[in-house]
């Protein structure tokens, strides 16, 4: 039986925290040791230039961070093609072939790009490039014929940009040669970590991030400054567990559920500390990110194995692109001297 493809992946501006791991890794791994489908995982470097065009050197430095935490998580390389946006050169035509069928005024509606535009702080400065990674990303998704993209669910009205821009190519050239993909989401309540700060997002922009790399002492110190209830000042206190950071994490990290439900009924009675429970998620997520960690520290030791993934990974994921390329170019007629 053939696999199914899958294609996702994240921008290198840091290393990456649980927050990716809980919206988009997990079930990357997941999907991969299924045995069902064939993942291309992309280090989107070229997305990240979009809004860091004036500092490149971040994005290199931290090229090798997330191919590393892609490693200790356990993305198996042998199973699933790890490559590098800007080492694919059919994504850029791709991209500008489809710029022709979007409008403005189309990606200037989509939801994820105005949040981000808002959150940026671009206002009327907004790069070309990034106004128009909707179509980039429209590009790495076809390019490999993904049907299933593994993302957060605040990702969907990209996905359904990229489903547009498949109907109209297909439509215009009369060509079936573009796949709809469809969104792979985590379970509800589970696609979006909350920042320990009990901002709604984890951010590496926001400084509220534990990172998949961060030491268990450090790990420690965050969750120790976690946001709570801020009217749950003594033990005696009757507590709110809704929105609650802490409660959160335990909702999504702690797989015994009835302790956690005991947990939060103590503390919504009062006599339940935050000091306690703060400790108690400690526990839970060093159980958690300790093998990640460990697996991580291993293969810092010798990052040319790392890089040798990526090189290989950024060939095959070259020969898939390019062939779906010249499908491309063939429905529109550009392939003139083709015999």
């Amino acid at each position: 039986m053939k696999k199914k493809v899958i294609l996702t992946g994240d921008r290198p501006t840091g290393k990456l925290h649980v927050g990716h791991y809980i919206g988009s890794l997990k079930n990357r791994v997941k999907l991969q040791n299924s045995g069902e489908y064939h993942p291309f995982i992309m280090i989107a470097d070229t997305q990240a230039l979009t809004d860091n065009a004036r500092n490149p050197e971040k994005i290199r430095k931290s090229l090798i961070q997330v191919a590393l935490d892609y490693l200790a998580v356990g993305i198996d390389p042998e199973i699933s093609t790890v490559f590098i946006q800007s080492q694919i050169p059919a994504l850029f035509e791709l991209t500008a072939y489809y710029m022709d069928l979007v409008t403005v005024s189309r990606l200037e509606r989509n939801p994820t790009v105005k949040a981000e535009i808002k959150q940026k702080g671009f206002n009327d400065s907004i790069p070309v490039g990034f106004l128009n990674y909707p179509v980039s990303q429209a590009a790495d998704i076809t390019a490999f014929k993904a049907t299933l993209v593994p993302v957060g669910d605040d990702q969907e009205p990209m996905l359904e940009q990229a489903r547009e821009i498949v109907r109209t190519f297909n439509r215009v050239y009369n060509r079936n040669v573009l796949v709809e993909p469809q969104g792979y989401f985590p379970e509800k309540g589970e696609g979006r970590l909350p920042g320990l700060d009990g901002n709604a997002k984890m951010s590496k922009s926001l400084n509220n991030a534990i990172y998949l790399s961060d030491d268990a002492k450090t790990v420690e110190q965050k969750v120790m400054s976690m946001y709570t209830d801020p009217q749950h000042i003594h033990v005696e206190d009757p507590g709110k567990v809704e929105g609650n950071t802490v409660f959160t994490y335990l909702d999504i990290f702690d797989p015994d559920k009835d302790k956690v439900a005991q947990l939060k009924e103590d503390y919504q009675k009062g006599g339940l500390g935050d000091v306690k429970i703060k400790r108690y998620l400690n526990t839970v997520l060093e159980k958690e990110l300790a093998p990640i960690r460990e697996r991580r520290a291993q293969y810092e030791q010798d990052t040319s194995v790392v890089y040798d993934m990526l090189i290989e990974g950024s060939k095959k994921a070259n020969e898939v692109a390019n062939q779906t390329l010249q499908e491309v170019r063939d429905a529109i007629g550009l392939n003139y001297f083709k015999r």
